[in-house]
């Protein structure tokens, strides 16, 4: 590790931890990173069927969540056709415990008027968006809304294509300063914040996490990140939920910065019993995940419930029944009619992705989106089929040209092991393929 030695680190989880779990801690950063993924349960009816026939015996369930799995080695995700249908996503394990968390959250959130509304502040590139969306739908079915938020502008594309991925209709990308969402006061009723830190828990996959650390690092991230839970907290309802995480073990970006915002904004921690998760440290607002003690990097979570400010944001008018469709440009988008009020006042942000591409109008021909393949709100014989084999869907996305040799002309939706892929303009002799460039397999196929 450059930047930092093995004393100097020592020091640093010492005070963390305690100088008895440090020395298990220091071990464990010299080991090699676990590898985990979350499987899409919209898109795989079972989830642990799948991963032990996808992936092999040797995987593990991930205790804090029911999607979850730990894997004996690491496949190259990019060659596998799955992934790219949105089957199932790479993360590690430690954050999925913020999902845990947040399912915690839910019996408190539902409203029989509206449906529940839900913000992650510091969302790329796209884990626990992936993890609520899922969590809400089979909480709430239709009747949600989760506005997954990059401020950097640098790292939206990747955000939008892993929300694409997962196929969720209910999510809208935006890409705006924390401050910008104080205009809805009390519109939200759960708030993630996975904030920027000093990221020692990442020490063991990142180097650069180790260059860059240092004392000042940590003071400039603790007050960084007051700022940005001061600036979106009129955003959260009264009795609504944050969500605060870190990848740092400092207690200056971690109970501290939870004490603060429960003394100077007003909340109250939420009480959970993080000693039930195995291997999960409890702390005095919330729980850490340290390696060695958890197969996953480095990560602290904790949560308060708001008590001041406003009840909620209504908003006018009832719900759409059914769904609605909008145009932008020649672009026809789809949006679930439960959540369309909600992305009217969602506007004056002006969101980088809202409901799903249909596809885009050109003379009489609506050409289908990729995204609407992969979406869940994709209608069952909405297009005739083909279904691939790993060798053709692989071809497909690398952009190749493939052939069909029973398919109609027309737009054909192409599935891999009945999921679908995306969509070809089957010409007869050739296909025109539709995966998007900027999602080409780069590797050789």
């Amino acid at each position: 590790m450059q930047g930092l030695d093995d004393i100097q680190l020592r020091d640093i989880l010492t005070r963390a931890i305690g100088s008895d779990r440090a020395g298990v801690a220091l071990e464990a950063f010299h080991q090699p990173a676990s590898v985990s993924v979350r499987i899409n349960p919209s898109k795989v009816d079972e989830p642990e069927a799948f991963a032990v026939e996808h992936f092999g015996h040797d995987v593990q369930r991930i205790p804090w969540s029911p999607y979850g799995f730990m894997l004996g080695e690491r496949p190259k995700f990019t060659l596998d056709p799955l992934f790219h249908c949105g089957c199932y996503y790479v993360q590690d394990s430690s954050a999925m415990v913020i999902g845990s968390i947040f399912r915690d959250m839910l019996p408190k959130t539902g409203d029989c008027f509206r449906p529940a509304r839900v913000l992650d502040l510091c969302a790329a590139p796209g884990g626990k968006s992936t993890d609520l969306a899922a969590s809400l739908r089979q909480a709430f079915g239709d009747d949600f809304l989760l506005v997954s938020n990059e401020v950097m502008r640098s790292r939206v594309s990747v955000l939008a294509d892993n929300i694409a991925l997962w196929g969720d209709p209910n999510v809208v990308v935006t890409s705006v300063d924390p401050k910008a969402f104080a205009r809805l006061e009390g519109f939200f009723d759960i708030i993630v914040t996975d904030v920027p830190c000093s990221g020692e828990g990442m020490f063991r996959k990142d180097a650069k996490a180790v260059e860059d650390w240092s004392e000042n690092v940590v003071t400039l991230c603790s007050a960084r990140q007051k700022r940005i839970l001061a600036d979106v907290w009129p955003a959260l309802r009264r009795g609504g939920s944050l969500i605060y995480s870190t990848c740092t073990f400092e207690d200056a970006e971690n109970d501290a910065v939870m004490e603060w915002t429960a003394d100077e904004l007003g909340g109250t921690v939420h009480e959970y019993d993080y000693s039930s998760l195995e291997g999960v440290i409890p702390t005095k607002t919330g729980g850490l995940l340290v390696p060695g003690f958890v197969k996953g990097e480095g990560q602290f979570v904790s949560a308060l419930i708001k008590n001041t400010g406003v009840d909620g944001f209504r908003l006018s008018g009832k719900p759409a029944v059914g769904t609605a469709e909008k145009r932008k440009g020649n672009l026809l988008i789809h949006i679930p009619g439960s959540i369309v009020r909600e992305v009217a006042a969602l506007e004056p942000l002006r969101p980088i992705q809202t409901g799903v591409a249909k596809g885009e109008l050109k003379g009489r021909d609506l050409v289908p989106s990729a995204d609407w393949a992969l979406s869940l709100a994709l209608p069952d014989g909405a297009y005739p089929v083909a279904d691939l084999d790993r060798e053709t869907a692989l071809r497909f996305l690398h952009r190749d040209s493939i052939f069909l040799k029973d398919a109609p002309k027309g737009f054909v939706l192409v599935r891999f092991e009945g999921h679908p892929l995306g969509f070809v303009k089957n010409l007869g002799s050739r296909c025109n393929n539709l995966h998007p460039q900027g999602r080409k397999i780069k590797m050789d196929v």
